[in-house]
C-alpha cells in the first residue's frame, strides 16, 4: 500500500492534464518490471524527479529518490517526500549514511532515482557526475540506468522565477542499462554514464518541437543552441561560489551552537 505516492502520482497526473503539459515518455521499456534499479537522470529544474517517477508508472514502478536534506526539513514538502519513502541526504554530512540506506532499499527490490550532478545544471548541459551513483548500483549489482529529461525546466528550475505556462513540451527518456564490470573502476563507470546521459539529452534538445516565444524567452536554451543560459564554466564557477557559501553559513551556525568563537575570561 502506498498510502501518499499513489495520491500524489495521480495529483501529478491531473496538473499535468490541466497545464497542458505534454510529457512524451519513450525507452520506458528498459525499466525492469521487477527487482531493484537506478535510474540516473540529468538534473535541470525542480520537476525532474517528477517527470522521472511518472515516466515510470508505464512500467508500473514508483521511484524512491534520493533529493537534498533541506526538503525533507521544509514543513509541507517534508512530510510528503517522507510519505512517499524517498531518501534524504545531506549534501555536507556522512556520505556512508546514504550509500548504506540506498543499499538497503535496492535489496528490498526498490527502483532508486539518482542524479549524479548532485546538483541542478544552470547550463542545462550534463555536467560532471560524481561516483556515488556508480557505486550504488554496482554494490548491489543492479541495473545502472541513464535517464534524460527536457522540457521542465521551462516551468521551474533554479535562479528562474517560475513560470507555470500551458501547453508545454516535456520528454522523458530511459536507456538501456549501461554494462559495467563489477571489478570496474566507479569513476570509470561514471563517466560513461554520463557520456551517454549527455548524448541522450542532446538528442531530446534537438528533437525538441517548441522554441522559445522571443529573445527573452531564451533562457531556457544552453548556450550552445543559441541560448542565454550560463556556459558549463560560468555555471560550475557559480557552483563553486555557491560551495562555498554554504559551508560558510554551515560553520557560522555550528559556532553559534558552540556559543561563537573565543571570548575573553572572567
Amino acid at each position: 500500500m502506498e498510502p501518499v505516492y499513489t495520491p500524489i502520482v495521480n495529483i501529478a497526473v491531473g496538473t499535468f492534464k490541466a497545464m497542458g503539459w505534454r510529457v512524451h515518455v519513450s525507452g520506458e521499456e528498459n525499466i525492469p518490471r521487477t527487482g531493484a534499479a537506478v535510474l540516473a537522470s540529468n538534473h535541470i529544474g525542480y520537476l525532474d524527479f517528477i517527470v522521472v517517477g511518472y515516466g515510470a508508472r508505464k512500467a508500473k514502478r514508483l521511484v524512491r529518490f534520493a533529493a537534498k536534506k533541506e526538503v525533507f526539513d521544509h514543513p509541507v514538502a517534508g512530510p510528503l517526500m517522507r510519505g512517499m519513502k524517498h531518501l534524504p541526504v545531506d549534501r555536507d554530512g556522512d556520505v556512508n549514511a546514504i550509500m548504506e540506506e540506498s543499499h538497503r532499499r535496492l535489496m528490498k527490490g526498490q527502483i532508486i532515482g539518482m542524479f549524479p550532478e548532485g546538483t541542478i545544471s544552470r547550463s542545462f548541459v550534463p555536467a560532471q557526475g560524481k561516483t556515488g551513483t556508480a557505486r550504488m548500483a554496482m554494490r548491489a549489482g543492479v541495473p545502472l540506468i541513464p535517464t534524460a529529461v527536457w522540457g521542465d525546466h521551462r516551468m521551474s528550475t533554479k535562479a528562474v522565477k517560475k513560470n507555470m505556462q500551458r501547453n508545454v513540451d516535456v520528454h522523458v527518456q530511459y536507456g538501456p542499462a549501461l554494462p559495467y564490470d563489477p571489478d570496474e573502476e566507479p569513476r570509470d563507470v561514471t563517466k560513461r554514464l554520463m557520456a551517454v546521459i549527455t548524448e541522450m539529452v542532446s538528442g531530446l534538445q534537438e528533437g525538441y518541437g517548441q522554441q522559445p516565444a522571443d529573445e527573452g524567452d531564451r533562457w531556457w536554451l544552453p548556450a550552445h543552441l543559441g541560448g542565454t543560459a550560463p556556459t558549463p564554466e560560468e555555471a560550475e564557477e557559480i557552483i563553486r561560489q555557491e560551495r562555498i557559501a554554504r559551508r560558510q553559513r554551515r560553520k557560522a551556525r555550528e559556532q553559534g551552537a558552540d556559543g561563537g568563537t573565543d571570548s575573553p575570561a572572567g
